[in-house]
């Protein structure tokens, strides 16, 4: 029994990361909003970078591990100024525009994108159902944006800043995933968040001004932003991330949406309206035709002549 179980246990740790991922990201998008309030983007940003560098930076030096390997630095360090900075100012301007729901439907568009990044830099696949996929979720972008037309042109610009933010979260999956080869999850982690730190430098200033009247409860939201949802769930992003495609790593975000409608709902009393969860489905729809396979037709064998030989049923 022991021998049997075994084998198992490498399968099963990818799929636990990945799911700690997807619950702290999915709660991420609620403290963002909560923290917003207080901070601006760039503070907020800057904030949580710092916080998710020195608790890496504390772990790294408790278990004595050494910077990346040269080959790895390209790759963490666009992945860090694109994912880890501009990603997430985009992310908090996004959701002080469009409530969290809204925020976290619009960027699940990232994983077509990381499909289309993927095919280009990486030689993946382009089948005609990927094409598809992202011609409806595409649709369904619109529609959340339409949808949000009527709050006032802020709210579209939310919308916009959500889409940035989704296509810098892409380009930085598939700049991270090469880096993976030769440096471990926690190195990849560590030095990516310390470049988004440094990329967020500038609004440092704002930290220090706003942090002096911001409550508690804004300052404790983005340092948690910073350790569990940064230096927790991007590393288990990156573990997993290590063991599968970007491709598929990207699909196991497409539960996020709904966790964050159902996390803001009990947090911040929000809820997307119906046309804007209609442009949600649309996108999560468009994303689960690109992800589908074409049915192949399972083989019989025909006899002729006293020979078996296999055919492929019509």
């Amino acid at each position: 029994m022991t021998n049997q179980a075994t084998p198992a246990r490498p399968r099963l740790l990818p799929t636990v990361a990945a799911c700690v991922t997807v619950v702290l990201w999915a709660s991420a998008f609620v403290s963002i909003r909560s923290a917003g309030a207080a901070y601006s983007p760039g503070a907020l940003a800057f904030g949580r970078m710092s916080a998710g560098a020195l608790a890496l930076g504390l772990i790294c030096a408790v278990r004595r591990v050494p910077p990346p390997p040269r080959s790895a630095w390209r790759g963490i360090g666009v992945s860090g100024v694109l994912w880890f900075g501009f990603y997430m100012v985009a992310l908090n301007w996004g959701e002080q525009q469009v409530d969290a729901g809204t925020a976290a439907l619009v960027v699940n568009v990232g994983p077509l994108l990381i499909a289309l990044l993927g095919a280009r830099l990486l030689g993946d696949p382009m089948p005609p159902r990927l094409l598809a996929g992202m011609a409806v979720s595409f649709a369904g972008a619109v529609t959340v944006g339409l949808s949000m037309a009527g709050g006032g042109g802020s709210s579209v610009l939310g919308v916009v800043l959500c889409l940035l933010a989704a296509v810098a979260y892409a380009a930085g999956v598939v700049s991270q995933k090469p880096a993976l080869a030769t440096a471990s999850a926690l190195q990849a982690t560590t030095y990516g968040c310390l470049v988004g730190a440094v990329a967020c430098l500038p609004f440092a200033g704002q930290l220090v001004h706003q942090a002096a009247d911001a409550p508690l409860s804004a300052t404790l939201n983005m340092v948690y932003l910073g350790v569990f949802p940064t230096a927790l769930a991007f590393t288990t992003w990156a573990y997993a991330l290590a063991r599968t495609t970007a491709s598929r790593m990207g699909a196991t975000t497409y539960a996020v949406p709904a966790l964050v409608v159902l996390m803001s709902w009990l947090a911040l009393g929000e809820v997307p309206g119906p046309v804007t969860l209609a442009g949600g489905v649309l996108c999560l729809a468009g994303v689960a035709v690109s992800r589908s396979r074409a049915r192949t037709r399972a083989p019989r064998t025909v006899t002729r002549a006293g020979e078996p030989r296999s055919e492929q049923v019509p």
